[in-house]
């Protein structure tokens, strides 16, 4: 693991640098990570081992210390704090692949002011973006309805940290496959891939090339079929060697499309591998793909089995930020946490006061989720038999829920600044998010129009959000 202690904007360090001048820096604080919604009404948590690597890793090294010196900001006093830096606080957080909502603390930092600090660009940084990249990737396997789905975004990338996590957080969120060697050797999941228009203009015809990688690749034979007509000679041609291969005893995987009316071709391109004796062979797709296209793809009866998809997952197009922020949710006065909120003109700025939780309540006939409850650390739900919700801003919004069980999502990850979280493989974390994101009805994941998922708060801390912002209005 890199050392990535200097991973952070100045102003957290020239924060620190104030708060031991003013008798600050010892005081416990709790910050909340969350997400305010723009551009996704769900989300996939991402990227906490990386977090944790990082803050098990936090170390000043001398190079550190002389670089700040030299920028003539620090006294010797305050470097020295540095040098002697370990992060010795809590981190609770949801596993990775849960599925969360606006709001809602995915990840929370309870530690003294000065260490809590340090790490908060370095935790939105990793957890902005695979979060970002797995709710992305969730859309568009969603859209598929059960088609496969590899990875491709390594070359679009924004460079190749972007690449390699980002191929980390699609194979979470249900990517079957990532085209990536390095991501499919650090995190022990599948590859894929096959072979490019490059392949085949470097030989004299494309029958030639097809039926050279056949010979390489007898029983995992995809041939590219679009670099000169996918119709009058890259079919046909394909044909000609999966025959071939047949009369050897192999039977082809199939052929991709790359470009053009991916429909049309793919429904006649279809009629010819079935004519021609070869219904099993799939119809692989590729080429500037997401949930929307694939939506449209669905609506034309698109014969297409599995998918590559690339720029617009790696980058997440259409949302190219998750906007998560990290805010002081209450810190120590007198040996007690005290809470904090941010008030704003924009009503979805103010922040949720209070060392806190989230409950997810859940139906006890059919298993699906209800709503959630974002309540105070230290509130209690065993044994209660009904409760009832309502809309935090619109109060008039009442639900009593009966007949239901609940489950605290966040779990205890750093305590006393020692791992205690067995930390899951990415096999094991894909398996988990299928199983959360299945939780959930349909209509909460379509694109078009999706129901609102209820996120309220506990009465006693919408009490507590009332109290301080009426204290705040005298």
């Amino acid at each position: 693991m890199r050392n990535l202690t200097l991973l952070t904007d100045l102003y957290q360090l020239t924060m620190m640098y104030g708060y031991s001048k003013n008798d600050q820096m010892n005081k416990q604080a709790v910050f909340d990570v969350f997400y305010r919604g723009v551009g996704n009404n769900y989300a996939v948590a991402c990227g906490l081992e990386q977090v944790v690597d990082y803050i098990l890793n936090l170390k000043f090294e001398e190079d550190d210390i002389a670089y700040l010196r030299s920028l003539q900001l620090f006294d010797e006093e305050f470097l020295g704090l540095l040098a002697d830096f370990k992060f010795t606080g809590n981190i609770y957080a949801v596993p990775e692949g849960t599925v969360v909502f606006p709001q809602e603390p995915i990840l929370t930092v309870k530690a003294r002011l000065f260490e809590a600090q340090l790490v908060e660009t370095a935790i939105l940084c990793i957890l902005n973006h695979q979060t970002l990249i797995a709710t992305k990737t969730a859309k568009i396997v969603y859209a598929t309805k059960g088609g496969a789905v590899a990875e491709f975004g390594l070359r679009r990338a924004q460079g190749p940290d972007a690449g390699i996590y980002g191929a980390r957080a699609a194979m979470i969120a249900g990517c079957s496959s990532t085209s990536n060697v390095l991501a499919g050797k650090m995190f022990d999941v599948a590859v894929s891939g096959t072979h490019a228009h490059s392949w085949v203009m470097s030989f004299e015809s494309e029958l030639e090339a097809f039926r050279a990688y056949a010979d390489m690749y007898p029983s995992k034979c995809l041939l590219l079929v679009d670099t000169y007509d996918t119709l009058k000679s890259g079919v046909p041609n394909a044909i000609t060697v999966f025959n071939e291969l047949r009369a050897k005893g192999y039977e082809p995987l199939g052929i991709r499309l790359d470009s053009g009316d991916l429909a049309y071709l793919s429904i006649e391109a279809r009629k010819m591998l079935d004519d021609a004796g070869f219904p099993n062979a799939k119809i692989f797709a590729s080429g500037d793909i997401d949930e929307n296209v694939l939506q449209s793809l669905a609506t034309q009866n698109a014969c297409i089995d599995c998918w590559g998809i690339g720029t617009k997952l790696i980058t997440s197009s259409d949302c190219p930020s998750l906007g998560g922020v990290y805010k002081l949710a209450a810190i120590e006065k007198d040996g007690v946490l005290q809470p904090k909120m941010k008030m704003s003109d924009t009503p979805g700025k103010i922040t949720n006061p209070g060392f806190k939780k989230i409950i997810r309540l859940y139906d006890n006939v059919t298993g699906k989720a209800i709503a959630d409850l974002i309540a105070l650390k230290e509130e209690n739900f065993d044994g209660v038999n009904e409760i009832e919700i309502f809309h935090p801003d619109f109060t008039w919004k009442r639900k009593k829920v009966t007949n239901f069980y609940c489950k605290e999502l966040m779990q205890d990850i750093i305590i006393d600044g020692k791992l205690v979280y067995e930390l899951p493989t990415v096999k094991e974390i894909a398996e988990y998010h299928k199983k959360s994101y299945s939780e959930f009805w349909n209509e909460y994941k379509r694109m078009l129009n999706p129901h609102i998922y209820k996120v309220d708060l506990s009465k006693k801390l919408f009490e507590l959000k009332q109290k301080l912002l009426n204290a705040n209005n005298k």
